[in-house]
């Protein structure tokens, strides 16, 4: 990438649930790839590097407040701007 502009460090843990204490709006400024195990996925909710583990909605199943029901999914995680 040689992109004049400056881009921050990506969090070790990041949310895209903006009530979450590990969501930081600054990061989505731009768009967030994360590789899970050399695989690129496209419905990550939440993710922390250090601890090797990515949520995923699982299905159509909602909580009672309406929001989607998330399992955690271990492996090598990797994030990036794309």
């Amino acid at each position: 990438m040689n992109d004049t502009t400056q881009t921050s460090p990506l969090p070790d843990r990041l949310s895209a649930d903006p009530r979450s204490p590990h969501h930081v709006a600054a990061a989505f400024e731009q768009d967030v790839g994360i590789r899970l195990n050399g695989k690129e996925r496209f419905d990550i909710e939440e993710y922390c590097i250090s601890e090797g583990w990515v949520k995923v909605p699982a299905g159509k199943a909602v909580d009672r407040k309406g929001k989607p029901m998330l399992i955690k999914l271990k492996g090598t995680v990797e994030a990036f701007y794309r």
